[in-house]
């Protein structure tokens, strides 16, 4: 099967499990790599056991796995681990969130795959990276939360730490791996160089903090809880109107202005506690109640008609049921699809959010069955006559026991 797409031609031997290198395999399905999902005979991908369950099979994996072909190998015995290695040999990619070492005691790490193929490229999303004094502890989302410092930061000042409504370092872990293997990849073709792109689920966070690292590296301020309130901008912050809540996003002088005057209040303008963004942010405690006091009349959506028709950018707190709905998210930019599914049937998935002009994502296959791409995969890729290819897929090589 050939994928249409910027990254067409691109080939990918997907070993991941989960979430976070699933989801980096699905951002390049997405834009038309041929990604080979490999899974352990039996049981598969860890993740076709989790909620929520659409006629036994898992919405969480079909989201994940969209646009992937799958087959079956046995990484624990010698006949699985040579048909793996006869498919790195055309493999751009290799793929996996194992345990550092894991792969080496298997005999597939990168050093010995590149013997193979010079130019493979082997990508790992681990926790913690495949060097350091914590190499070997195992990693999740809530670990990579809560170490890279983000938990600390996220909650109010009088709640716990507090993790974010999803595995917001698992997916950030993943986005990262797939910007390495597009550096990378660029790089091949030009040069025939491989590369280990090796990205960390802590790492990953701890980019993403951007000016919490900065306040303590500049000032030594350790930052602390604050709600929903931005460290250097205000009014950013959510507020409540009446039948609910809304974000203000006055991100400059200018943008509070226009905020002022539509609440008839233009002398907070001149205000000395209000002039300028750093005044605000220093004095929002006394500020925020004097917006919510004009938006306890709103409601939210009229409000943020209301101020967005002043130039003053805001926005409702949407449950997702909304979201869902929404004619500009779900419509125009089509982040929700349908697929059909084999056994789950018509369903939808969340879309890509990438949006490409010439080369439009917009082709969505369901994620595989457990092997069901076994046969056809080692006919296109090894070679293999159809009567080869079902007696290899019935084989100690795809379907043997993994201990």
């Amino acid at each position: 099967m050939e994928r249409k797409g910027l990254l067409q031609g691109m080939k990918v031997l997907d070993l991941s499990r989960v979430l976070a290198a699933p989801y980096c395999g699905m951002m390049l399905a997405d834009m038309g790599a041929d990604v080979i999902k490999i899974e352990r005979p039996g049981k598969g991908d860890d993740s076709r056991a989790n909620m929520p369950i659409v006629n036994g099979e898992s919405a969480y994996y079909m989201n994940l796995n969209r646009n992937k072909r799958g087959i079956v190998i046995n990484l624990k015995n010698e006949a699985g681990k040579d048909l793996f290695r006869r498919m790195v040999k055309d493999a751009d990619v290799v793929l996996e969130n194992y345990r550092p070492g894991v792969m080496d005691k298997l005999g597939l790490g990168y050093e010995e795959l590149k013997k193979i193929n010079p130019g493979i490229i082997y990508a790992s999303v681990s926790g913690f990276g495949h060097y350091g004094p914590y190499s070997q502890r195992p990693g999740y989302d809530v670990i990579g939360q809560a170490m890279s410092g983000l938990m600390s930061t996220t909650g109010w000042p009088d709640s716990a730490p507090t993790r974010t409504g999803t595995a917001i370092s698992d997916v950030m872990g993943g986005v990262s791996c797939c910007v390495g293997i597009l550096a990378a990849y660029v790089n091949k073709l030009k040069t025939g160089e491989g590369e280990k792109v090796d990205v960390a689920l802590v790492d990953s966070m701890v980019s993403s903090l951007e000016i919490i690292n900065m306040i303590y590296l500049c000032t030594g301020r350790v930052p602390q809880r604050i709600g929903n309130r931005y460290e250097a901008l205000f009014p950013y912050d959510s507020f409540q109107a009446k039948d609910g809540m809304l974000v203000i996003g006055a991100g400059n002088d200018k943008l509070f202005a226009a905020l002022a005057n539509l609440m008839g209040r233009p002398d907070l303008i001149e205000d000395p506690r209000f002039v300028h963004n750093n005044d605000r942010v220093k004095n929002h405690a006394e500020l925020k109640p004097i917006i919510e006091d004009w938006l306890k009349d709103w409601n939210v959506d009229d409000a943020v008609d209301a101020m967005l028709a002043a130039g003053c950018p805001a926005g409702p707190i949407n449950t997702i049921d909304r979201v869902v709905n929404d004619p500009h998210i779900a419509g125009a930019r089509e982040m929700f699809v349908d697929v059909e599914h084999p056994v789950a049937g018509k369903m939808k998935i969340t879309g890509n959010q990438i949006k490409l002009t010439n080369h439009k994502i917009d082709t969505f296959t369901p994620a595989p069955l457990l092997g069901q791409h076994t046969v056809e995969v080692l006919m296109e890729k090894l070679g293999m006559t159809r009567e080869e290819a079902e007696a290899t897929a019935a084989s100690d090589a795809c379907m043997g026991i993994a201990k």
